[in-house]
């Protein structure tokens, strides 16, 4: 755990809690959308900021040694496995000494960014912190499992409903994502008669630099997706129309790259990435894309696809817009208010729709693509330079 002095309140007695990510560290799972938001707070606060576990609803604050490393091991490069197995040795140690909150840390008034779902649904978890005198502000992402129960798991219905009213009995703050996150939740706390705390929003950025000319792989164009696969990301109309453009076209068919790994009920979707003959050569599945190839992979696509039934942001959106890459996604409103009318946009199920732009983008001229592009060369895209600008605008007024 490091020598004494590492016990020292971390710089501004601002936490970060880092528990989803070390757990999916510790088993080795890559990022997903939401923890790569979480990765950016850590790229932002590592300096000036200790970490903080929960383990079963009882937050540990790490001292100022052990928070540098942890953070050092969440960010950094090389294997997963070999920076679970070193977060794995550092995080049972603290769970079996029972170490709690430096009595000396929060009671100055500091505060505790949770930007991960997970664990909210212990009234403890905020209980102990408030004992502490510390703040709480909680980054919401979305109200899937509860306006869209249908595209998940049943038990995260019931657990997401649960931590959203622990979130709004008990956090200092709250921020969104988007506009339609913050509405939902707004709707969400009229109809069950709870308060709203403070709140904002904070758009998520992308700290990418805009694509130059890139070849494309094999000369060959290609079409990316991202995201894990599952019922709302729409895999399963996209791969059926990827056959029928293998059917028609043969070999002169664009490729699709599928970037995600399996998520719940996707059993259909992997059976047609394995078994359905006209897709082998057609189709690239990578499940566990670091974010560096992800991007990569996205700058040289003709579009990315996005027809999602229901998002509560989309990052890779405004990544592939932020790269000057043209994006074909489903009539979202959260889609339209952080791209305004820059990408087209298609009903979800409107299958000959989505067939029909495809085929005009994978052309060596689209008429589509390129006006596209004209729209594309005046989007301003969200930073996350300005994401935190305006979260610690948010951070003051909670304090005050």
């Amino acid at each position: 755990m490091g020598t004494a002095d590492d016990a020292s309140a971390a710089p501004g007695s601002l936490y970060l809690d880092v528990t989803r990510l070390v757990h999916r560290w510790v088993r080795g799972i890559r990022p997903t959308g939401v923890d790569r938001v979480a990765l950016a707070y850590v790229r932002r606060y590592a300096g000036q900021a200790g970490a903080l576990v929960s383990v079963r609803g009882l937050p540990i604050a790490l001292p100022t040694g052990a928070s540098e490393r942890m953070f050092r091991l969440l960010n950094g490069a090389g294997d997963m496995w070999s920076r679970g197995r070193r977060l794995r040795a550092l995080v049972p140690v603290l769970g079996a000494t029972g170490v709690a909150l430096p009595s000396h840390s929060p009671q100055d008034g500091g505060t505790v960014l949770h930007t991960l779902h997970s664990g909210l649904e212990h009234g403890r978890y905020f209980r102990a912190l408030h004992a502490r005198g510390a703040r709480t502000v909680v980054m919401v992402h979305d109200l899937i499992p509860l306006t869209h129960p249908h595209y998940c798991v049943p038990s995260s219905v019931q657990r997401h409903a649960l931590r959203l009213q622990t979130v709004l009995r008990c956090a200092d703050g709250i921020v969104t994502n988007s506009q339609a996150t913050l509405d939902a939740l707004a709707a969400y706390a009229g109809d069950n008669g709870l308060v709203m705390p403070p709140a904002t929003v904070a758009r998520l950025g992308a700290d990418v630099s805009p694509s130059g000319p890139v070849a494309q792989r094999s000369g060959r164009a290609y079409f990316v997706m991202i995201g894990t696969i599952e019922p709302r990301k729409n895999h399963w109309l996209i791969l059926h129309l990827w056959r029928q453009l293998v059917t028609q076209w043969g070999n002169l068919a664009p490729q699709l790259v599928v970037i995600g790994r399996p998520g719940w009920k996707c059993g259909n979707e992997l059976d047609m990435l394995c078994q359905c003959p006209e897709l082998q050569d057609a189709v690239v599945h990578l499940p566990n894309c670091a974010d560096v190839d992800m991007l990569e992979q996205l700058r040289g696509a003709r579009a990315l696809l996005f027809p999602s039934f229901i998002e509560g942001y989309g990052l890779p959106l405004v990544e592939a817009l932020a790269m000057g890459v043209p994006v074909i996604a489903s009539s979202l409103a959260v889609f339209r208010e952080i791209a305004g009318e820059v990408p087209d946009y298609l009903d979800p199920l409107d299958g000959a729709g989505w067939l029909a732009r495809i085929r005009s983008y994978a052309q060596s001229f689209s008429a589509e693509r390129e006006q596209q592009l004209i729209r594309l060369a005046a989007f301003r895209w969200p930073t996350w330079s300005e994401h935190f600008a305006l979260l610690e605008r948010f951070l003051g007024r909670v304090a005050r």
